[in-house]
């Protein structure tokens, strides 16, 4: 997929706790449509149905809005919705579900809901749908369970108040879980098992959205516009197409063919050639000149620092400097991303970079460099093959897992080992279904993995609570799949979440500190921004996101939590082509 999501936008985390999303949330093969059928019921009017592809990697797995990372594309966002959306572009929240929100106290936050709303089944949302809702994370297997640590009730005050009170304000963990977290009707959801809560499959979807589930089958998911969706009203938008179709990716030669047939309207996936398809105007894109996509995260290189050599910090920055990152920038995307600062952090976020602190201890890929570090802790080639072996004279042989299919990642992942190589370190490459991978990783059952959770959102706190979140669980979801601990950082990282969201000096003084940490140790090692890939074509809707004078600037992305961060937005924006 070349990941997952990203887009200078801002991203969402999965709320929830973020749970970020997983991976299928972007993705890099390409990704597929298919004009006519809709999966059932025969075919749709093409000129009324939006065709996308990018985000899925198989049959859709359910429509559960709790299990953010491998629900159905647009099951948040157009079907179930979060309280407030986040604008990256005016760096705010906006007001969705919610009329309103403010701290009333310094433990003490409402939310005033807008009047009128009502489930697609006809039945109001009141505030204790969204006391329920919040309330769930109270059960321990949430991936959200982590909010109910600082956050102490959820409470209807009346139909229309909810009272949110806190044990710790954590200022700006809680301006995310605002746009992130999705509510869900009591009345059906309050019956359920826990375990059916949290892994349902939920194939009557029944949500406060702008869609409807109309038809999914093995390779598509159909969504139906609803013509009493509140927003109409109370936003005055209107999202265009009547139904929205995604389908599974199949690969880049079948995207690029349906792109070039109308076929697919937009595709959310890393397209090997992106750049000539918009030179030769056969896409749209949101830049017509490099780096041509919005950035929208950071691809890191994940080592389980539960084995060995991976336990040892050093092993790890030696691993960092083995990494010809330009290599990946150039060959394999051919300019379509930028290589990551040491720190990761997005350009968007480029003030919170301690410059000072990153030019004594940030790495650059130096083979060299590497081989001394490795030489300096300890590991050494004894039997002479060119490659070091673990402290106690053990071979090391170190598998990079990649899901099949994303073809950017699977090339990048061959260049991390021939480097690696190079620097005395074994590693080869494994493809595995992306699924599969998935299962894989939340248990810890790997040594290297690429992985791009985290994009931008309303804060660089929730980077560093993928990277540093503990405790660590027997299953991790959506964060630190590396397993790394270290509690002094996870503190910090706390201590951010309670910076008030327009302390900027405040946010820096403690995003410096965790810097410190990160760099020495190397959890996770940033390589390259990875774009908010984004193509489309005109022959069926126009008015597409751009830089271009008067276009919309909304991000065109379907990718997991980014509905709430412009994509729907975007969707409103589409005019029928003449």
């Amino acid at each position: 997929m070349g990941t997952g999501f990203r887009g200078r936008v801002a991203a969402t985390l999965a709320v929830i706790a973020l749970a970020a999303t997983a991976c299928t949330g972007g993705g890099s093969s390409g990704g597929s449509g298919g004009s006519g059928g809709g999966g059932g019921g025969g075919a749709l009017p093409r000129n009324e149905t939006l065709y996308t592809t990018g985000t899925q990697w198989g049959p859709p797995a359910n429509y559960n809005p709790l299990h953010n990372w491998d629900h159905a594309t647009g099951t948040k966002g157009l079907v179930y919705e979060t309280l407030f959306h986040f604008d990256p572009n005016a760096g705010k929240l906006t007001p969705w579900l919610a009329e309103s929100g403010s701290w009333t106290g310094d433990k003490t936050y409402e939310v005033k809901l807008r009047p009128g709303i009502k489930w697609s089944d006809g039945k109001p949302l009141t505030a204790k749908d969204v006391a329920y809702s919040y309330g769930i994370g109270k059960i321990e297997a949430s991936a959200f369970h982590s909010l109910w640590s600082w956050l102490s009730g959820a409470e209807a005050v009346d139909a229309t108040t909810v009272r949110f009170t806190f044990k710790e304000a954590r200022y700006q963990e809680w301006d995310f879980t605002l746009y992130g977290q999705p509510v869900v009707p009591e009345h059906i959801w309050g019956k359920r098992s826990e375990k059916e809560v949290l892994d349902g499959v939920n194939d009557k979807p029944v949500g406060t959205g702008a869609y409807t589930l109309k038809s999914h089958t093995q390779d598509r998911v159909v969504w139906q516009r609803r013509d009493d969706w509140w927003g109409v009203k109370a936003l005055s938008m209107k999202p265009a197409p009547r139904y929205i179709v995604d389908v599974s990716n199949p690969s880049n030669e079948v995207v690029i063919g349906q792109l070039g047939q109308n076929q697919l309207d937009l595709s959310n996936n890393f397209l090997p050639g992106a750049a000539s398809l918009v030179k030769s105007k056969k896409v749209v894109s949101y830049y017509d000149e490099p780096p041509y996509m919005l950035s929208a995260n950071t691809a890191w290189l994940v080592p389980n620092t539960t084995k060995k050599p991976m336990d040892d910090a050093a092993f790890r920055r030696a691993l960092a400097a083995s990494v010809d990152t330009g290599k990946i920038v150039k060959g394999v995307y051919g300019g379509l991303v930028k290589g990551a600062d040491p720190t990761g952090l997005l350009p968007q976020w480029d003030k919170y970079i301690d410059k000072d602190l990153v030019a004594r201890e940030g790495f650059t890929f130096d083979t060299a460099k590497a081989k001394q570090i490795l030489a300096d802790a300890g590991y050494k080639d004894t039997d002479g093959d060119g490659l070091v072996e673990n402290k106690d004279g053990s071979k090391i042989s170190l598998k990079l897992a990649v899901p099949t299919g994303w073809t950017d990642w699977m090339e990048a992942a061959k260049v991390i080992a021939s480097s690696a190589k190079a620097a005395g370190i074994k590693v080869t490459t494994e493809f595995p279904d992306a699924n599969a991978l998935n299962e894989q990783r939340g248990k810890g059952d790997f040594d290297l993995v690429v992985n791009n959770e985290r994009q931008l959102s309303s804060t660089p706190w929730t980077y560093y609570e993928y990277m540093f979140q503990l405790p660590v669980q027997k299953q991790q979801n959506t964060v630190n799949f590396g397993r790394y601990e270290n509690k002094d950082a996870w503190k910090l990282v706390q201590q951010l979440g309670a910076v008030k969201t327009d302390d900027t000096e405040g946010m820096k003084k403690v995003i410096s500190k965790i810097q410190d940490i990160q760099l020495k140790e190397m959890p996770v090692i940033p390589l390259w921004y990875n774009g908010l890939w984004a193509q489309s074509t005109t022959g069926t809707w126009t008015n597409w996101p751009s830089d271009a004078p008067g276009a919309p600037k909304y991000a065109p992305a379907m990718w997991r939590n980014w509905l709430e961060m412009g994509g729907f937005e975007a969707l409103t924006q589409l005019k029928p082509a003449k």
